[in-house]
């Protein structure tokens, strides 16, 4: 019988997960890539990981026909609107090697996130250095106060 450590663990089901997920088309993540995302936990590469039960910011990123878009921090309001600065990150998204990839760039830096699943519901991605952040879809609070409560 094959016993596993906790971070040999993660590893592996992100592995095998990564090897069943495979088999998608990598261009249709880019369906469900665009809109509010909330970083829901991130899986270090000792497979020790963060989650995130509150977040003060979401995540919005839009992306285009031509591949390009950008990502925004946001801050949702009580009243359902969002705040934010004027700050984007400026993403190019391009297949390869059977992936789909997004290639940031700031003033001050770039990067590349590889998409490792993603539903209407989830998103799944890769940094370069191998650690893993899970976004769930962000769902605005209903918060419905009665006049007569």
């Amino acid at each position: 019988m094959l016993v596993l450590s906790k971070p040999s663990k993660y590893i592996f089901l992100v592995v095998l997960f990564t090897l069943f997920s495979c088999h998608k088309d990598p261009k249709s993540h880019l369906e469900f890539v665009n809109g509010y995302w909330e970083i829901e936990q991130v899986t270090f590469p000792n497979g020790e990981t963060k989650t995130y039960n509150f977040n003060e910011t979401i995540d919005y990123i839009e992306i285009k026909d031509n591949m390009k878009g950008f990502r925004k921090k946001m801050k949702p309001n009580i009243n359902q609107t969002f705040s934010t600065s004027n700050n984007e990150e400026m993403i190019e998204a391009k297949i390869e090697n059977d992936s789909l990839n997004l290639y940031y760039a700031t003033p001050l830096s770039t990067w590349k996130e590889t998409v490792i699943s993603t539903d209407e519901n989830q998103l799944i991605i890769a940094l370069d250095n191998e650690v893993t952040y899970q976004y769930k879809r962000y769902k605005p609070l209903d918060i419905n106060i009665s006049e007569n409560e």
